[in-house]
Protein backbone atom coordinates (compact mmCIF):
# COMPACT_ATOMS: atom_id res chain seq x y z
CA UNK A 1 0.00 0.00 0.00
CA UNK A 2 1.47 3.40 -1.05
CA UNK A 3 2.66 6.04 1.77
CA UNK A 4 0.00 8.65 0.38
CA UNK A 5 -2.95 6.44 0.48
CA UNK A 6 -6.02 8.06 2.37
CA UNK A 7 -7.69 6.98 5.22
CA UNK A 8 -10.40 5.38 2.67
CA UNK A 9 -7.98 3.77 1.23
CA UNK A 10 -6.08 2.47 4.05
CA UNK A 11 -9.66 0.62 5.48
CA UNK A 12 -10.70 -0.78 2.22
CA UNK A 13 -7.35 -2.19 1.96
CA UNK A 14 -7.60 -4.01 5.11
CA UNK A 15 -11.31 -5.07 4.87
CA UNK A 16 -11.05 -6.11 1.43
CA UNK A 17 -8.64 -8.75 2.63
CA UNK A 18 -10.53 -9.50 6.05
CA UNK A 19 -13.69 -10.36 3.13
CA UNK A 20 -11.55 -12.56 0.95
CA UNK A 21 -9.83 -14.50 4.44
CA UNK A 22 -14.02 -14.61 5.76
CA UNK A 23 -14.82 -16.11 2.49
CA UNK A 24 -12.04 -18.32 2.12
CA UNK A 25 -13.10 -19.75 5.41
CA UNK A 26 -16.95 -20.45 4.87
CA UNK A 27 -15.52 -22.19 1.96
CA UNK A 28 -13.28 -24.44 3.72
CA UNK A 29 -14.45 -24.89 7.14
CA UNK A 30 -17.20 -27.26 6.20
CA UNK A 31 -14.17 -29.62 4.80
CA UNK A 32 -12.30 -28.89 7.61
CA UNK A 33 -15.00 -30.14 10.11
CA UNK A 34 -15.29 -33.57 9.08
CA UNK A 35 -11.21 -33.68 9.36
CA UNK A 36 -11.58 -34.62 13.19
CA UNK A 37 -14.75 -36.21 13.21
CA UNK A 38 -12.89 -39.47 11.21
CA UNK A 39 -10.56 -39.81 14.17
CA UNK A 40 -13.74 -39.81 16.60
CA UNK A 41 -13.75 -42.90 18.76
CA UNK A 42 -17.65 -42.66 19.05
CA UNK A 43 -20.12 -43.99 16.81
CA UNK A 44 -21.65 -40.34 15.83
CA UNK A 45 -20.53 -37.95 13.45
CA UNK A 46 -20.99 -35.04 16.07
CA UNK A 47 -19.60 -32.94 17.93
CA UNK A 48 -17.78 -32.83 21.42
CA UNK A 49 -15.68 -35.79 20.27
CA UNK A 50 -15.60 -38.65 22.71
CA UNK A 51 -12.46 -39.99 22.18
CA UNK A 52 -9.25 -40.41 19.86
CA UNK A 53 -9.07 -43.90 17.37
CA UNK A 54 -8.13 -45.00 14.22
CA UNK A 55 -10.94 -47.91 14.09
CA UNK A 56 -12.69 -45.90 11.26
CA UNK A 57 -9.64 -45.98 9.25
CA UNK A 58 -9.20 -49.39 9.84
CA UNK A 59 -12.76 -50.08 8.86
CA UNK A 60 -12.49 -48.09 5.87
CA UNK A 61 -9.51 -50.68 4.59
CA UNK A 62 -10.80 -53.40 6.20
CA UNK A 63 -14.23 -53.70 5.26
CA UNK A 64 -15.19 -55.30 2.28
CA UNK A 65 -17.57 -53.12 0.76
CA UNK A 66 -15.01 -50.43 1.22
CA UNK A 67 -11.98 -52.88 0.03
CA UNK A 68 -14.23 -53.44 -2.97
CA UNK A 69 -15.48 -50.02 -3.33
CA UNK A 70 -11.47 -48.52 -3.44
CA UNK A 71 -10.20 -51.38 -5.80
CA UNK A 72 -12.86 -50.33 -8.32
CA UNK A 73 -12.40 -46.42 -8.58
CA UNK A 74 -8.61 -47.52 -8.74
CA UNK A 75 -9.77 -49.75 -11.75
CA UNK A 76 -12.14 -47.11 -13.38
CA UNK A 77 -10.35 -43.75 -12.67
CA UNK A 78 -6.79 -44.41 -14.60
CA UNK A 79 -8.82 -46.44 -17.20
CA UNK A 80 -10.64 -43.62 -18.12
CA UNK A 81 -7.75 -41.50 -17.64
CA UNK A 82 -5.45 -42.90 -20.28
CA UNK A 83 -7.71 -43.28 -22.61
CA UNK A 84 -8.88 -39.61 -22.10
CA UNK A 85 -5.50 -38.48 -22.03
CA UNK A 86 -4.86 -40.46 -25.24
CA UNK A 87 -8.01 -39.11 -27.24
CA UNK A 88 -7.79 -35.50 -25.49
CA UNK A 89 -4.26 -34.94 -26.60
CA UNK A 90 -4.94 -35.82 -30.38
CA UNK A 91 -7.97 -33.51 -30.86
CA UNK A 92 -5.98 -31.03 -29.50
CA UNK A 93 -2.97 -31.22 -31.87
CA UNK A 94 -5.92 -31.57 -34.63
CA UNK A 95 -7.89 -28.57 -33.32
CA UNK A 96 -5.18 -26.88 -32.94
CA UNK A 97 -3.10 -27.19 -36.09
CA UNK A 98 -5.69 -27.44 -38.75
CA UNK A 99 -8.05 -25.08 -40.23
CA UNK A 100 -11.22 -26.15 -41.33
CA UNK A 101 -15.20 -25.44 -42.07
CA UNK A 102 -17.16 -25.67 -38.23
CA UNK A 103 -14.20 -26.02 -36.30
CA UNK A 104 -15.99 -23.99 -33.49
CA UNK A 105 -19.25 -26.06 -33.58
CA UNK A 106 -16.71 -29.35 -33.24
CA UNK A 107 -14.60 -27.88 -30.23
CA UNK A 108 -18.11 -26.57 -28.86
CA UNK A 109 -19.30 -30.51 -29.20
CA UNK A 110 -16.19 -31.67 -27.38
CA UNK A 111 -15.61 -30.14 -24.82
CA UNK A 112 -20.33 -30.26 -24.09
CA UNK A 113 -19.68 -33.49 -21.65
CA UNK A 114 -18.34 -30.38 -19.53
CA UNK A 115 -21.31 -28.14 -19.79
CA UNK A 116 -24.08 -30.21 -20.12
CA UNK A 117 -25.20 -31.41 -16.54
CA UNK A 118 -24.30 -34.87 -15.66
CA UNK A 119 -27.60 -36.12 -14.83
CA UNK A 120 -28.65 -35.45 -18.72
CA UNK A 121 -25.07 -37.51 -19.58
CA UNK A 122 -26.50 -40.37 -16.46
CA UNK A 123 -30.11 -40.73 -18.32
CA UNK A 124 -28.56 -40.74 -22.06
CA UNK A 125 -26.11 -43.08 -21.41
CA UNK A 126 -28.47 -45.38 -19.66
CA UNK A 127 -31.07 -45.16 -22.05
CA UNK A 128 -28.20 -45.99 -24.85
CA UNK A 129 -26.27 -48.82 -23.03
CA UNK A 130 -29.23 -50.54 -21.64
CA UNK A 131 -30.58 -52.02 -25.02
CA UNK A 132 -27.52 -52.92 -25.55
CA UNK A 133 -27.18 -54.69 -22.48
CA UNK A 134 -23.71 -52.79 -21.89
CA UNK A 135 -24.87 -51.79 -18.21
CA UNK A 136 -23.16 -53.20 -15.25
CA UNK A 137 -20.00 -53.51 -17.12
CA UNK A 138 -16.35 -52.05 -16.32
CA UNK A 139 -15.67 -50.71 -19.98
CA UNK A 140 -19.03 -49.30 -20.32
CA UNK A 141 -18.48 -47.27 -17.04
CA UNK A 142 -14.63 -46.48 -18.34
CA UNK A 143 -15.54 -45.33 -21.71
CA UNK A 144 -18.88 -42.94 -20.46
CA UNK A 145 -15.86 -41.58 -17.48
CA UNK A 146 -13.54 -41.09 -20.57
CA UNK A 147 -16.11 -38.97 -22.40
CA UNK A 148 -16.14 -36.71 -19.30
CA UNK A 149 -12.63 -36.10 -18.98
CA UNK A 150 -11.64 -35.34 -22.29
CA UNK A 151 -12.62 -31.91 -21.98
CA UNK A 152 -10.61 -31.27 -19.51
CA UNK A 153 -7.44 -32.83 -21.46
CA UNK A 154 -8.58 -30.60 -24.30
CA UNK A 155 -8.77 -27.51 -23.14
CA UNK A 156 -5.39 -27.60 -21.31
CA UNK A 157 -3.54 -29.25 -24.12
CA UNK A 158 -4.82 -27.09 -26.40
CA UNK A 159 -3.98 -24.26 -24.41
CA UNK A 160 0.13 -25.22 -23.61
CA UNK A 161 -0.49 -25.94 -27.38
CA UNK A 162 -0.61 -22.27 -27.62
CA UNK A 163 2.95 -21.37 -26.43
CA UNK A 164 4.23 -24.10 -28.58
CA UNK A 165 6.68 -23.09 -31.19
CA UNK A 166 6.07 -24.54 -34.25
CA UNK A 167 9.57 -24.15 -35.50
CA UNK A 168 10.63 -26.97 -33.53
CA UNK A 169 8.62 -29.62 -35.43
CA UNK A 170 9.72 -27.84 -38.72
CA UNK A 171 13.48 -28.48 -37.71
CA UNK A 172 13.37 -31.75 -36.59
CA UNK A 173 10.98 -32.48 -40.22
CA UNK A 174 14.38 -30.59 -41.90
CA UNK A 175 16.78 -33.44 -40.15
CA UNK A 176 14.76 -36.13 -41.73
CA UNK A 177 12.10 -37.05 -38.66
CA UNK A 178 8.88 -38.39 -39.60
CA UNK A 179 5.72 -36.97 -38.11
CA UNK A 180 5.02 -39.37 -35.70
CA UNK A 181 9.18 -39.25 -34.58
CA UNK A 182 8.60 -35.58 -34.10
CA UNK A 183 5.26 -35.93 -31.98
CA UNK A 184 7.06 -38.64 -29.66
CA UNK A 185 10.35 -36.72 -29.39
CA UNK A 186 9.48 -32.71 -29.78
CA UNK A 187 6.36 -32.46 -29.42
CA UNK A 188 5.39 -34.63 -26.42
CA UNK A 189 7.89 -33.84 -24.45
CA UNK A 190 7.17 -29.70 -24.96
CA UNK A 191 3.29 -30.04 -24.03
CA UNK A 192 4.03 -33.11 -21.45
CA UNK A 193 3.28 -30.61 -18.36
CA UNK A 194 -0.45 -29.59 -19.91
CA UNK A 195 -1.16 -33.23 -21.18
CA UNK A 196 -0.41 -34.59 -17.53
CA UNK A 197 -2.59 -31.45 -15.98
CA UNK A 198 -5.32 -32.30 -18.08
CA UNK A 199 -4.89 -36.03 -16.98
CA UNK A 200 -4.80 -35.55 -13.42
CA UNK A 201 -8.45 -33.33 -13.84
CA UNK A 202 -9.46 -36.49 -16.07
CA UNK A 203 -8.57 -39.01 -13.34
CA UNK A 204 -10.15 -36.42 -10.55
CA UNK A 205 -13.50 -35.98 -12.58
CA UNK A 206 -13.38 -40.09 -12.92
CA UNK A 207 -12.92 -40.74 -9.18
CA UNK A 208 -15.20 -38.50 -7.88
CA UNK A 209 -17.69 -39.05 -10.07
CA UNK A 210 -21.51 -41.03 -8.51
CA UNK A 211 -24.46 -40.21 -10.86
CA UNK A 212 -23.35 -41.58 -14.07
CA UNK A 213 -22.17 -44.42 -12.02
CA UNK A 214 -25.61 -45.03 -10.40
CA UNK A 215 -27.19 -45.58 -13.88
CA UNK A 216 -24.63 -47.58 -15.26
CA UNK A 217 -22.80 -49.50 -12.71
CA UNK A 218 -24.04 -53.02 -10.90
CA UNK A 219 -22.87 -53.86 -7.19
CA UNK A 220 -19.39 -55.34 -8.56
CA UNK A 221 -18.86 -51.88 -10.02
CA UNK A 222 -19.58 -50.04 -7.05
CA UNK A 223 -17.33 -47.25 -6.84
CA UNK A 224 -16.06 -45.01 -3.40
CA UNK A 225 -17.97 -41.87 -4.35
CA UNK A 226 -21.11 -44.31 -4.53
CA UNK A 227 -20.58 -46.19 -1.52
CA UNK A 228 -20.18 -43.36 0.18
CA UNK A 229 -23.87 -41.61 -1.28
CA UNK A 230 -25.34 -45.04 -0.23
CA UNK A 231 -23.86 -45.30 3.14
CA UNK A 232 -24.60 -41.51 3.93
CA UNK A 233 -28.82 -42.64 2.59
CA UNK A 234 -28.98 -45.87 4.36
CA UNK A 235 -26.48 -45.81 7.55
CA UNK A 236 -24.13 -42.83 8.09
CA UNK A 237 -20.96 -44.52 9.26
CA UNK A 238 -17.98 -42.56 10.30
CA UNK A 239 -15.97 -44.55 8.10
CA UNK A 240 -17.40 -42.37 5.82
CA UNK A 241 -15.52 -39.55 7.48
CA UNK A 242 -12.20 -41.65 7.04
CA UNK A 243 -13.30 -42.05 3.30
CA UNK A 244 -13.76 -37.89 3.18
CA UNK A 245 -10.82 -36.65 4.56
CA UNK A 246 -8.49 -39.68 2.38
CA UNK A 247 -10.31 -38.15 -0.32
CA UNK A 248 -9.52 -34.58 1.06
CA UNK A 249 -5.51 -35.37 1.32
CA UNK A 250 -5.54 -37.05 -2.33
CA UNK A 251 -7.48 -33.73 -3.52
CA UNK A 252 -4.54 -31.24 -2.29
CA UNK A 253 -1.89 -33.22 -3.31
CA UNK A 254 -3.08 -33.05 -6.84
CA UNK A 255 -3.53 -29.60 -6.45
CA UNK A 256 0.19 -29.30 -5.31
CA UNK A 257 0.93 -31.65 -8.48
CA UNK A 258 -1.30 -29.36 -10.91
CA UNK A 259 0.79 -26.03 -9.18
CA UNK A 260 4.07 -27.40 -9.50
CA UNK A 261 3.30 -28.97 -13.37
CA UNK A 262 1.95 -25.13 -14.05
CA UNK A 263 5.13 -23.73 -12.84
CA UNK A 264 7.54 -25.82 -14.89
CA UNK A 265 5.41 -25.34 -17.67
CA UNK A 266 5.66 -21.56 -17.77
CA UNK A 267 10.02 -22.21 -16.93
CA UNK A 268 9.42 -24.90 -20.08
CA UNK A 269 7.87 -21.94 -22.36
CA UNK A 270 9.89 -18.77 -21.55
CA UNK A 271 13.73 -21.05 -22.23
CA UNK A 272 12.49 -22.31 -25.65
CA UNK A 273 13.90 -19.74 -28.06
CA UNK A 274 11.36 -17.84 -30.20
Amino acid sequence: MPVYATLIERIWFYAFRVLCGAVLLFLILPILVIIPLSFNEGSLLVYPLTGFSLQWYREFFLAPEWTMALKNSIIVAPGATVIAMTLGTLASIGLTRADFPFKSTLMSILISPMVVPIVIVGVSSYLFFAPLGWTNSYLTLIAVHAALGVPFVIITVSATLQGYNKNLSRAAASLGADPITTFFKVTLPLIASGVTSGGLFAFATSFDEVVVTLFLAGPEQTTLPRQMFGGIRENISPAIAAAATILIVFSVVMLLTLEYLRGKAEKLRTSVPE
